[in-house]
């Protein structure tokens, strides 16, 4: 008997053929022929050893990210998803999501990913503008990214383009016309974040000419009206769908729902019958994943850190939390977090409402800020 809560399954693919300067994603950059074989044959085995932690749970949806997955051939593809299918019940119409870079080579085995089971591709544009993909080190040309959408909507209706603005010698102007680009084909949805640097990146150490604070919130503000305007609708921080296209799997993610993440660095999060929620995490090591080990920690999220856990992920959707839910998913009482509810409605980040906290304008723009007052 399957409960009626799904949970979703996170896959990934760790190979690049190439480690862009801002990426902080875990990923080997190779030259050489992948193991995919040998790679995919740990996965499902992974996967068993998971299945203990989900019982009676339907898989929902399942997103292949990494990593570049779309290097796999087919054949890799239609063995993984066929072996996630023999080992435990997927959902009939579960959403299937396969990340993947608009390069030629890579987007003549789209049609075969489609056969195996895939249904919504999230394509890796970030520009269409050749000067500043070769400045962010991606390995395609603004031709190659036209190419592969056209080709790719003549397959799958179900299309994301991932976009940045922010970029290296960016200006607004530039932002918005790819913005133009990408409303022209007319994806089902867009995703439109500022690039970040983080510490652990190459891009880190570099001078960089990014365009200044009054900018970027112009490429944001500029660039959001332009999006709902076309009708996107925005339902999270950097996320515009149009009716019914909203990204299942990152919604559960977002709700705090239930997922299991196998590969090379993934996690998952699994809510226990005590209460209790549990967080794994795999193995980085890849020699070491397939020798068969494939968990490197499991533990149980602290009382003092599930407030965070929780608002990190519900204050990105754009409509109000509901008090029941935070109830529900973390197992605390309201009067938990009242002192750092009534800071943050001090700083102008919340409104509470009788059932639900809402985030102001403010608070969606300092999301970070707002956070910081729920750690521990």
């Amino acid at each position: 008997m399957f409960e009626s809560s799904p949970i979703s399954l996170y896959i990934h693919i760790p190979w690049c053929l190439k480690k862009c300067g801002y990426c902080d994603f875990y990923s080997y950059v190779s030259q050489e022929t992948i193991p995919e074989k040998k790679y995919i044959e740990n996965l499902l085995k992974d996967f068993e050893k998971d299945l203990k932690l989900i019982k009676n749970k339907k898989i929902n949806t399942i997103f292949i990210g990494g990593g570049t997955p779309s290097l796999l051939k087919q054949k890799s593809v239609n063995n993984l998803i066929n072996g996630i299918k023999e080992r435990y019940l997927v959902c009939k119409n579960a959403e299937i999501t396969i990340e993947a870079n608009p390069k030629t080579i890579e987007c003549q085995r789209f049609i075969h990913y489609k056969k195996s089971g895939i249904n919504r591709f999230s394509l890796g544009v970030q520009t269409f503008n050749t000067n500043l993909l070769k400045k962010i080190e991606r390995t395609y040309t603004s031709s190659e990214c036209i190419s592969c959408i056209k080709k790719l909507k003549t397959i799958n209706n179900n299309i994301n383009l991932d976009l940045m603005y922010g970029l290296p010698d960016q200006d607004l102007e530039s932002s918005l016309t790819d913005l133009k680009y990408a409303i022209k084909y007319n994806p089902s949805h867009i995703s439109w974040y500022q690039l970040t640097i983080e510490p652990n990146t190459i891009f880190y150490s570099k001078k960089l000419n990014i365009a200044n604070d009054d900018i970027i919130f112009q490429m944001f503000s500029k660039g959001d009206q332009l999006l709902k305007k076309s009708g996107y609708q925005k339902y999270e921080i950097s996320s515009y769908s149009k009716l019914n296209y909203q990204c299942k799997h990152n919604l559960n993610y977002w709700s705090f729902g239930d997922y299991i993440g196998i590969g090379c660095g993934a996690h998952g999060k699994i809510s226990q019958k005590n209460g209790k929620i549990l967080r794994t995490y795999k193995n980085k090591n890849l020699k070491d994943y397939l020798h068969g080990n494939y968990l490197r920690s499991m533990n149980i999220i602290s009382k003092q850190d599930l407030a965070f856990e929780y608002f990190m992920n519900t204050f990105r959707l754009y409509k109000p939390v509901s008090k029941r839910h935070f109830q529900e998913k973390t197992n605390l009482n309201e009067n938990y977090i009242e002192k750092k509810i009534q800071m943050a409605i001090k700083r102008g980040f919340l409104i509470d409402e009788l059932n639900y906290w809402n985030t102001t304008k403010k608070g969606k723009f300092f999301l970070n800020s707002l956070l910081k007052i729920f750690l521990r």
